[in-house]
């Protein structure tokens, strides 16, 4: 039977809201008698506090008090701290300081003195696996599963590779599998080629502010957050009280990109100072230069790669080291995920990985949008652009040549997947785009103009399972969908609630999505991160809805007569098949469960649910209908995301800017839930890897490790003026069959394929000259067609 809301567009609940400017952020409440709490960050990169006086600070009118790093929660190395005496970052944060007005207390930072002593410091991995090189930290500068080493490569080892190609010395991990000296044998192509892809700030519109107070024993705390109910426990364990002693309010969010999916540390600052401070209500407002440095980024790589190719452009080896610069923190698995894409994406043969995450005195790295995966998109899919001109073979055919189906096993342990469509979103694209008319453009000029036509490939995983749903019928007959996700700007929120809505038969007008406020009693689900949300939580909804259903029939079975089995449902109302007179509404059969109490209104509940779904359920007793459930619906195998961007572009070789003139991306996301939502999806993943591909990047400065670049304006992500006013969007929607409705994720990939293709119309553009290195900026074009060497070394990061 076709589906009455899945697929369908709808208007978001809270749209409104936002259009209109009432949505209310972290900042944005003002309880009475609220404090302003303002930080003290490091000036150094790398620096031990000796001591602090803040007696002047402390004897202005006005400023209440100060919280210091010895009187947060300890948070074990290597982890991102709340508040520290040995800062590894400029901008990571000493102190805090509450006062009645936000002028007061940063005036009263001017007035603390603090006396340093610096330590050695680094900004370059590479730097650091030199012999005798700095460390980030004091005790190392390498972590790798949580561990903290002293990592050091041999000078023979960079003596070997030379200035331009990445040293291979011992690597932290390493997998392999098959014979990849037999793969590179059979290979017609060989290519070793090593690359840059530099970090980046995550640039969240809204910083990491919050407000917190303390009433009747629990925490009220409002936070800027991508998920709703993921982060609980974490920021509890922070703040150091039980989960169940926090209120977490995170009803709208203003980006997050991966930086806010779990809880983060500095959101326990205002609730410790408002603890300290007999409960007042403190807010603590993130200025754009603190976010910068506290709000998380993207790795960077520096890495090598051998690839293999057979005469029909078949992948016969590939050999993978990456570098990746991890911040001064345990970093994130993007090193990992790499290696992972280029298994799946690619399927070679034979395969090694090796890498090294090293820390720097940078901002902490965090998940952003495809971590791993994208960075590799953009290093990988130019040497496919670049072999398929070797062997003289078509840029999309190579690729589908390539490309993963339902039945790959991948990488070191042969891993399955659930569903693999990219051949066909390769195949609707070259349709859609027009892919061999567009090609004969390839390096037509006009003056100074050329055209470079481009085509990329990514993958993110996409889905994860056992997480919990929650629904309640109430007696007026309407369905309200309990959720834990967040407010990501998707609307993922409401559109995979929609699945309860769905299979209950409701009409959508009498739903209700609760969400966005713990108060409320909001199941334990998954963080709205890493193209999860669809899969993971129209499963939830699901079982959710399932477990409502069957206590409708079985309901209705008691008052009517006969087997559960008997009953049908439509038009909200249980009605026995053989006579559909037989029947009780939705609003009735809600009134029985409060009557019969027990496991129909939530009194008794499943013995598998987390305890932040048990509590929410036991909220809701004796409300109505109880509809709650685990997700323990059978299933396997990566649930992986796909992508195809297509991209034409018309570059100026004299002042190396160019115009995007059309793009078009597709995916592979099964059942689409919400068109409208894809369509923005994919259209806004592309501007971010435009972004990646062509403009954001960190610069620091080797000599004192200061940033250069710490506002919108230097460190430029992409306006209206730098994408096309219109993009095209297409969806493969071919259903993975280990979800209920056919959903699977995709905000991920369609960054890396949008990012990979502009890389490669550039290189087009230019008749085959492959930069290997992320952002390509325009002097780096002009010194290219000029045949100039570049301002960088081949292996720089940081750097402009």
């Amino acid at each position: 039977m076709a589906n009455i809301l899945i697929g369908k567009d709808f208007t978001p609940p809270d749209i409104r809201a936002k259009v209109t400017g009432s949505a209310r952020y972290s900042e944005d409440f003002r309880p009475d008698g609220m404090l302003f709490a303002k930080l003290l960050t490091s000036p150094f990169p790398h620096a031990r506090v000796v001591s602090v006086d803040a007696s002047e600070a402390l004897a202005m009118p006005g400023v209440a008090g100060i919280l210091r790093a010895s009187e947060v929660a300890p948070i074990p190395d290597p982890q991102d701290l709340i508040l520290t005496d040995e800062p590894v970052f400029v901008g990571q944060p000493i102190l805090a300081v509450a006062a009645e007005t936000e002028s007061l207390a940063a005036e009263a930072l001017e007035k603390i003195k603090i006396e340093y002593e610096e330590l050695p410091f680094t900004v370059d991995p590479l730097e650091s696996l030199f012999p005798g090189g700095p460390n980030a930290r004091t005790n190392g500068n390498v972590v790798n599963q949580g561990q903290i080493s002293d990592f050091k490569w041999t000078a023979q080892d960079f003596a070997a590779a030379g200035e331009n190609q990445l040293p291979t010395g011992k690597p932290a991990t390493e997998w392999s599998y098959g014979d990849i000296d037999a793969g590179f044998a059979a290979a017609r192509v060989v290519l070793d080629e090593t690359f840059v892809t530099q970090g980046m700030a995550h640039h969240s519109m809204e910083p990491r502010t919050a407000m917190a107070y303390w009433q009747n024993g629990k925490c009220y705390l409002h936070a800027s957050s991508q998920s709703g109910t993921f982060p609980i426990p974490t920021v509890a364990r922070y703040i150091g009280i039980e989960a169940s002693e926090l209120v977490f309010i995170a009803e709208f969010c203003g980006g997050g990109f991966g930086s806010k999916g779990g809880g983060y540390p500095i959101v326990a600052v205002p609730a410790m100072l408002s603890k300290k401070l007999s409960n007042r209500p403190v807010m603590m407002r993130i200025a754009r230069h603190e976010e910068y440095a506290i709000g998380s980024a993207r790795a960077g790589f520096q890495g090598r790669i051998k690839i293999g190719f057979k005469a029909d452009g078949r992948i016969s080896a590939v050999d993978l080291y990456i570098v990746q610069e991890n911040g001064p923190n345990g970093g994130f698995s993007d090193w990992l995920s790499a290696a992972d894409a280029v298994a799946l994406v690619y399927t070679p043969e034979t395969m090694r990985f090796r890498g090294v995450p090293v820390n720097t005195n940078t901002p902490p790295r965090g998940p952003q949008r495809g971590p791993g995966q994208n960075q590799i998109a953009a290093a990988v899919e130019p040497l496919i652009d670049k072999a398929a001109r070797e062997l003289r073979l078509d840029r999309v055919a190579i690729r589908r040549l390539n490309a993963p189906d339902s039945a790959t096993k991948y990488g070191p342990q042969q891993s399955s997947v659930t569903s693999a469509h990219l051949k066909d979103a390769l195949d609707r694209g070259a349709a859609d785009f027009d892919w061999q008319q567009r090609v004969a453009r390839s390096g037509q000029r006009n003056g100074s103009k050329v055209t470079g036509i481009g085509v990329g490939t990514a993958y993110h995983s996409a889905g994860g399972r056992g997480f919990d749903g929650l629904v309640l019928i109430t007696p007026d007959g309407r369905l309200n969908i309990h959720t834990g996700v967040g407010n990501l700007g998707t609307y993922s929120h409401t559109g995979t609630s929609r699945v309860a809505a769905e299979m209950l038969k409701m009409t959508w007008e009498n739903c209700v999505v609760v969400r966005g406020d713990s108060s409320k009693h909001l199941p334990w689900n998954f963080g709205q991160f890493g193209s999860n949300t669809s899969f993971t939580m129209t499963r939830t909804n699901y079982v959710a809805a399932m477990d409502a259903l069957a206590k409708l029939k079985e309901i209705a079975a008691m008052d009517l007569g006969g087997a559960p089995d008997d009953y049908d449902i439509g038009e909200e109302k249980v009605f026995a098949k053989a006579d559909s007179s037989k029947s009780l509404t939705y609003a009735a059969l809600a009134s029985r469960a409060i009557e019969l109490g027990g496991k129909f209104d939530g009194h008794e509940l499943p013995s598998d649910l987390n305890p932040i779904t048990a509590a929410a359920a036991t909220g809701l007793a004796g409300r109505g209908l109880v509809g709650v459930a685990k997700d323990n619906i059978a299933g396997s195998g990566t649930v992986p995301a796909l992508a195809a961007g297509f991209i034409e572009i018309e570059l100026d070789t004299e002042t190396g800017k160019y115009e995007i003139v059309d793009y078009l991306g597709v995916a592979d996301c099964g059942t689409v839930i919400h068109p409208m939502g894809l369509d923005t999806q994919i259209k806004g993943g592309a501007v971010m890897g435009f972004g990646l591909a062509g403009y954001e990047r960190h610069i620091y400065d080797p000599q004192t490790g200061l940033p250069a670049n710490v506002s919108l304006l230097q460190s430029k992500p992409c306006s209206y003026l730098d994408v096309p006013s219109h993009m095209q969007t297409a969806a493969v929607e071919l259903p993975d069959p280990q979800n209920p409705v056919g959903a699977k994720g995709i905000g991920e990939p369609v960054q890396g394929c949008a990012a990979a293709a502009l890389l490669c119309a550039i290189s087009d553009a230019l008749g085959g000259h492959y930069f290997n290195r992320t952002p390509i900026v325009a002097d780096m074009i002009v010194n290219a067609v000029a045949g100039r060497p570049q301002s960088h070394a081949p292996l720089q990061v940081n750097t402009a």
